[in-house]
């Protein structure tokens, strides 16, 4: 798989997280999952694809997920997965530059678990329950220690 054709199949894959995580229309969220696994399972690169007008001969890739992709091959990423993004206050959308707290984790502490502030999360740290989370990284005292850290610089309340 290529570099391009990976890196296109995980925003996508991300993007069907982000939406389940705020209970989207399920119909929404398979289609991007069906189009992460078809861009993953493609023998050639998505950019030879789109190049020859055949976005849409891929299994699940429709005229909106075409757009989708010809926007990302012009500008390495898609407007509406920053839209989702961004939908976070910006003091916990920072979380991600914690150890193994990605965007889609981040995302789910937020809606779905209501975690608020540092202390909600180190709460959720300390009863060990964060690593039962899927996409949890980082160990709990590495995270304990960030979480400290950013605590003594002032970045975080």
């Amino acid at each position: 798989m290529t570099d391009t054709n990976r890196t296109l199949a995980e925003l996508f894959q991300a993007m069907a997280e982000l939406l389940a995580i705020r209970r989207a229309n399920p119909h929404r969220i398979r289609a991007y999952r069906r189009a992460a696994e078809s861009v993953t399972g493609l023998q050639e690169d998505v950019a030879a694809v789109a190049a020859r007008g055949e976005l849409q001969r891929i299994p699940g890739i429709g005229r909106d997920l075409s757009s989708k992709i010809q926007e990302f091959l012009k500008t390495g990423t898609i407007e509406s997965y920053e839209e989702l993004k961004i939908s976070l206050p910006p003091e916990i959308a920072a979380w991600t530059a914690l150890p193994g707290l990605s965007d889609t984790v981040v995302q789910h502490l937020y809606f779905r678990l209501g975690i608020r502030t540092l202390t909600d999360l180190e709460t959720l740290v300390r009863s060990r329950l964060l690593r039962t989370l899927p996409g949890v990284t980082a160990s709990d005292e590495d995270l304990l220690a960030a979480i400290q850290a950013r605590r003594r610089s002032g970045l975080s309340p």
